[in-house]
């Protein structure tokens, strides 16, 4: 009698622990390699892999984009990616980009590609050589570490980056002033709304001493009922 009436326990409780497991221990997400972009367009100026832009910002720096293409024979394609492949970088996805969408070394001159990863929020530019006669290796260096990693570095202001980016791109590659990079504050009052790398790892410890308790419990307490009775039986 006993017996039947603890089943029905054990198996609540191994219910509850594999639903717990799928929860908390989540798999994580699938890295992204060049072979899952997918193939250019004359629509494609933006691929936000990563979800970074709001629609009212992808709209404006699309159309700042194609305005550029237009005006000048100058494109730029802004690619945001959530988590590269093991050993990519930014730097070395813009290079494979590049030569995936432009084969042609001809078609590749006139050509950039901006490549931000949100997991490192490190960025790369790839300029074309004829591109590389107006945006000089130290401009396209600042629009990496200054344009796009002041506002990053200050509050993960992701939008905010990647407008002054479009904004800066087209300013040199239409032949006018560099505008430069925004100013770098010593200290700011605003907070990041995301989690650092150390409270992220300290909150996945929790959860694993929180999954660890729960299968404690979940082993112990069937096994101290089932003895309370069968010593009351006794």
């Amino acid at each position: 009698m006993l017996k039947q009436l603890l089943k029905p326990l054990l198996g609540s409780c191994i219910t509850a622990i594999a639903l717990l497991l799928m929860v908390v221990i989540a798999p994580p997400a699938l890295a992204t390699g060049v072979y899952q972009m997918p193939p250019l367009s004359d629509s494609t100026w933006i691929v936000d892999d990563a979800g970074l832009i709001s629609r009212l910002n992808e709209g404006k720096i699309t159309t700042q984009l194609q305005d550029l293409a237009a005006a000048t024979g100058n494109e730029v394609r802004f690619v945001t990616i959530h988590r590269l492949d093991y050993g990519e970088t930014p730097a070395s996805f813009a290079d494979a980009l590049m030569e995936k969408w432009f084969p042609d070394p001809e078609n590749r001159a006139s050509q950039s590609i901006l490549v931000l990863d949100d997991v490192t929020n490190g960025a790369a530019l790839k300029v074309g050589n004829e591109s590389a006669t107006l945006l000089a290796d130290d401009i396209a260096d600042s629009i990496v570490s200054e344009t796009i990693g002041i506002p990053l570095r200050q509050a993960n202001k992701y939008n905010q980056a990647l407008l002054d980016a479009s904004d800066r791109l087209v300013a040199v590659l239409s032949g006018e002033p560099d505008p430069g990079p925004p100013e770098e504050k010593s200290s700011f009052e605003i907070e990041s709304t995301f989690a650092s790398a150390e409270e992220t790892e300290e909150n996945r410890g929790n959860a694993t001493v929180i999954v660890v308790g729960f299968l404690i419990a979940a082993t112990i307490i069937p096994m101290a009922t089932y003895y309370f009775y069968q010593s009351i039986g006794g």
